[in-house]
């Protein structure tokens, strides 16, 4: 493989890594030499795709986690590192977002959406800080959003909020952070054909939102594990505080 995309000498942590953009991540990290640790709630689904990279001759281990739960997200990192004694590329991707109209936005939701996607991704940082400062550096990177940064989604007023979150943590713990060479950056897709969009749709929707992306269809899970696998990668080794939009196209203005 060509060197850049070597990772056999990396450890990631991949929040939310069962299925969907993350199943691709954490297979795009492993088929390239890294060892991944899979961090879901879906326990089953993360470690039945454990077996099947570890088949593969991939190193693959999986954990159950509620990320909205801040002590389990210091006791996870905490033990990552007694278990594997490092951690070079952090992944939160991870996100909660109950399509809901704004009015019936309950404090519940609100704070697990922001619990999740956006303090999460504070406590994972700061937890795995130390490890960095002691490596000499590494690597954070989140899954954000066009929705929010960029555009608006009807019913997603709280995703979308945490989401505008995200990329200001981005900014901002890239600039703290650049002193102990921690860089920090983004990728915020578009529309994505996952499971977790099909339960935003039927079909038919789907069909027309991909009519109207200008590459004229829907982004794969691959084309943002690609995006990480740059941002990872020495080839942006001098990129931090930075998102990649991979959208196909559809945030681009109308002529």
């Amino acid at each position: 493989m060509p060197e850049d995309f070597d990772f056999s000498a990396k450890t990631v942590l991949v929040t939310g890594g069962a299925q969907g953009i993350g199943r691709a991540i954490v297979e795009a990290f492993a088929l390239r030499g890294a060892r991944v640790m899979i961090a879901d709630l879906r326990l089953d689904q993360a470690q039945a795709l454990a077996a099947q990279m570890n088949v593969q001759a991939c190193r693959v281990e999986a954990v159950d986690i509620d990320l909205a739960d801040a002590t389990t997200v210091f006791e996870l990192v905490q033990r990552l590192e007694r278990d594997w004694g490092r951690l070079d590329i952090l992944i939160h991707n991870a996100g909660y977002f109950p399509l809901t109209p704004f009015a019936e936005i309950t404090p519940a939701i609100l704070e697990r959406t922001l619990a999740v996607n956006l303090s999460a991704l504070f406590w994972l940082t700061q937890a795995a800080l130390p490890m960095f400062q002691r490596q000499g550096g590494g690597c954070v990177l989140v899954t954000s959003s066009v929705t929010g940064p960029r555009v608006a989604y009807p019913g997603l007023s709280h995703y979308a909020a945490s989401k505008a979150g995200v990329n200001g943590f981005i900014r901002n713990a890239a600039l703290e952070l650049a002193r102990h060479q921690v860089r920090v950056n983004g990728v915020e897709p578009g529309m994505i054909a996952t499971p977790a969009m099909n339960n935003l749709g039927d079909g038919q929707i789907n069909d027309e939102i991909a009519s109207r992306v200008p590459l004229g269809r829907l982004g794969k899970p691959e084309d943002i594990a690609g995006a990480m696998l740059f941002l990872a990668s020495d080839l942006a080794n001098y990129i931090t505080g930075q998102t990649i939009v991979v959208d196909g196209g559809s945030t681009l203005p109308e002529v």
